[in-house]
């Protein structure tokens, strides 16, 4: 084995761990918002620091170095719908968190790329064959068993999750629009401009102070923790492309189980473990499929502007 192909190896092997240090980091900022949330800050508050850090953090490293030329952008409107998308995406998984464990918000979370797969046939006009619209099928039953809208205990907030996923359904399909004219730097303050702006009225009509020096770092720590992951996920995508790390955002719901049952005292439930399993599998087969296709076909992306086009991969963006 030659030296260049050890190199590329251990290329991929660092940004696979660096993805997996990424989901971490999301579970991290679920995990504060929903202590948060619990300890009776309004969660439109919660989701206002989350993006008032991302803002701030963002501008203080990219204005100085080149100004308001940060937010050029070529197509104004798009960027704004995307930055509702994310904002809704946030917005209402922040209100399910209240409500509901973290494995089955994470759970419909999954369905995540099932949903994006569809909609880019509208929207995108991608052609999606059989196999992978028996696939979508098969991953929303997987949804409905872990919803259970047939049980007794069927929480009204699983509407929330599955706006939230609608939501960042339409904002990956905005983003894999917008990577092919406009920058990192943009996309990732038209994000945060949005959701501030958007959220400052009703993050102020019911302020809640932090009660104490923890709450206080928890409440910075949903945005610390969320912006820590995107850049993490950033350099990780650097290093290896897009079809090499999917597979392992699927580690997140190992944390999610962990941090729903040790400190909400939240155990997932025998639905969880019959539909998360096929969640997960349908979008992998979806993830397999898209490769295997992926490598039948001529790429006319040249490898410069593929090298460009790895800096923004709409996987990176979507969490909360």
């Amino acid at each position: 084995m030659s030296s260049s192909t050890v190199g590329h190896q251990d290329r991929r092997l660092f940004a696979i761990g660096l993805a997996l240090v990424t989901y971490i980091f999301f579970t991290l900022c679920d995990t504060f918002a929903k202590w948060m949330a619990l300890s009776g800050m309004p969660p439109t508050q919660v989701a206002f620091g989350r993006y008032f850090v991302q803002l701030a953090f963002m501008a203080g490293v990219l204005l100085p170095r080149t100004g308001l030329a940060s937010f050029k952008t070529r197509r104004p409107i798009l960027q704004i719908l995307r930055g509702f998308g994310l904002l809704g995406m946030t917005a209402f998984n922040f209100f399910a968190l209240l409500y509901l464990p973290l494995t089955v918000t994470s759970s419909i979370m999954f369905g995540m790329p099932l949903l994006i797969t569809a909609l880019s046939v509208p929207f995108l006009g991608e052609q999606v064959g059989w196999r992978r619209w028996m696939a979508i099928l098969v991953g929303f039953v997987g949804i409905i068993i872990i919803i259970q809208p047939w049980d007794a205990n069927f929480h009204w907030a699983i509407f929330l999750s599955l706006g939230s996923i609608l939501s960042a359904g339409f904002y990956f399909i905005l983003t894999r629009k917008l990577t092919e004219t406009e920058t990192t730097a943009s996309l990732q303050l038209y994000a945060g401009l949005i959701g501030t702006v958007c959220l400052l009225p009703f993050a102020l009509a019911n302020w809640t102070w932090p009660d104490g020096p923890l709450a206080w770092i928890i409440f910075m720590g949903v945005g610390l923790a969320a912006m820590t992951g995107h850049q993490i996920s950033i350099i990780a995508h650097r290093y290896a492309p897009a079809s090499v790390l999917a597979p392992f955002a699927y580690s997140q719901i190992i944390w999610m189980t962990l941090s729903s049952w040790l400190i909400f005292s939240q155990p997932p439930t025998l639905w969880l473990f019959v539909g998360g399993p096929i969640v997960i599998g349908s979008g992998l087969y979806i993830w397999m499929r898209e490769r295997t296709l992926a490598k039948t076909s001529v790429s006319p992306i040249s490898p410069p502007e593929a090298e460009q086009r790895t800096d923004v991969n709409p996987e990176i963006a979507g969490r909360a």
